[in-house]
């Protein structure tokens, strides 16, 4: 490969590719809850009976528009059993206990992020010039830098081969840098979102996320409200709709037929669908599998759940995932979770629209495929007030 298309493939992919294999292969707040007595009709676990957990939406509190109440409840995060797709980084599964919150109905979309950067003319860093200094210090040492035609701002798109790759392990045959691609131009110049308000924004890095939360006054998920949120009642399984992989096509938008050389549409779709363009699940939410991924504030760590299972500690309250990054891959990677896949995922490559599947995706990452919804709990709309 190249010497600057391995480079940028490393930054802004990072694992966030890699981590898609063949198939062969502290807490934010605590408020005390008001009635739990409706437990087994939310599907909670037990446990929260006399828990301080917040569990039902606090009745001095309306959802914000646009966002549903997420029960609180103790689940278990990570690989449910049984499921052969599951990778390591996904093992052992552990008890949490998480506070409801409110959560965005679907991943923020092109309308809503027009408002934002409307109201305070930011700048995502895809239209940013880029700085070199930021960029080797998350390579190697020595790692010499691209020639300056290559060092424009852009983004990563997707592009189909026309052949079956002998090694799906390099994604380098199927993603490119493409100068001049952003979230106003998704699929590289001469693309538009006009006429797709109702489309997920993308080509979002942490930083790009971060700006929008603070000016709606939200925050990103935590891995664990994330996987609160995508479960619902559905304890035990791998999917956001049950464990029946033969509803894929129905329940969410991915790729279908031969990755990456020929998508079928069976699902109605090629690339990016519109936010709300297939069933919710049991709380209301939309695509929290496919479309896009979905940024989380969690550090990444590829040992994470292994470190969590030799702990003592009772099921944490809230808890906010890895207390450093770490990528067994890449040791110079400071990366963040990314859930729910996105309509790249396929069953013939990878299968991370599964509720526990997790990828580690660079800080300055963006990509086509890379969106981000957005919580807000309780605490915080009280002191808004």
């Amino acid at each position: 490969m190249k010497v600057f298309t391995k480079l940028f493939l490393l930054i802004a992919i990072g694992s966030s590719i890699t981590g898609c294999q063949e198939k062969s292969k502290k807490s934010t707040e605590s408020i005390a809850t008001e009635d739990t007595s409706k437990k087994t009709e939310q599907g909670l676990s037990p446990e929260t009976i006399n828990s301080p957990l917040l569990v039902d939406r606090p009745k001095d509190l309306k959802a914000p528009e646009g966002m549903v109440w997420i029960p609180g409840g103790t689940f278990l995060q990570g690989a449910v059993p049984g499921d052969r797709m599951a990778m390591q980084h996904e093992k052992p599964a552990a008890k949490v206990k998480v506070d409801g919150f409110f959560m965005d109905v679907s991943e923020v979309t092109n309308a809503d992020f027009k408002k934002f950067v409307a109201a305070t003319d930011y700048i995502t860093i895809a239209e940013r010039e880029i700085d070199w200094e930021e960029m080797k210090s998350q390579l190697p040492e020595g790692t010499p830098k691209p020639h300056d035609s290559i060092m424009q701002p852009g983004s990563l798109t997707f592009k189909k081969t026309k052949t079956v790759p002998p090694n799906l392990y390099d994604f380098s045959q199927w993603w490119r840098w493409t100068i001049g691609a952003n979230w106003k131009h998704p699929n590289g110049p001469g693309s538009s979102i006009v006429g797709k308000d109702l489309e997920p924004v993308v080509h979002i890095a942490y930083e790009d996320a971060l700006a929008y939360c603070n000016w709606a006054g939200r925050r990103l998920p935590t891995e664990a409200e994330w996987e609160r949120a995508a479960r619902g009642d559905k304890k035990g399984m791998p999917f956001t709709w049950g464990d029946d992989i033969a509803m894929l096509g129905k329940m969410a938008n991915t790729w279908e037929g031969e990755f990456p050389v020929a998508n079928t549409k069976e699902d109605g779709f090629e690339g990016r669908a519109a936010v709300k363009s297939y069933r919710p699940n049991d709380f209301g939410l939309y695509d929290m599998a496919g479309n896009v991924w979905e940024w989380t504030s969690d550090w990444y760590n590829s040992s994470y759940y292994a470190d969590l299972a030799k702990t003592d500690k009772a099921a944490p309250l809230n808890p906010n995932g890895a207390s450093q990054p770490f990528n067994e891959r890449d040791p110079y990677a400071r990366e963040r979770v990314i859930k729910g896949g996105s309509f790249l995922c396929s069953d013939s490559y990878c299968a991370n629209y599964r509720i526990s599947a997790r990828m580690g995706t660079s800080l300055d990452s963006a990509q086509e495929h890379l969106g981000f919804r957005t919580v807000v709990t309780a605490e915080m709309l009280r002191s808004a007030q």
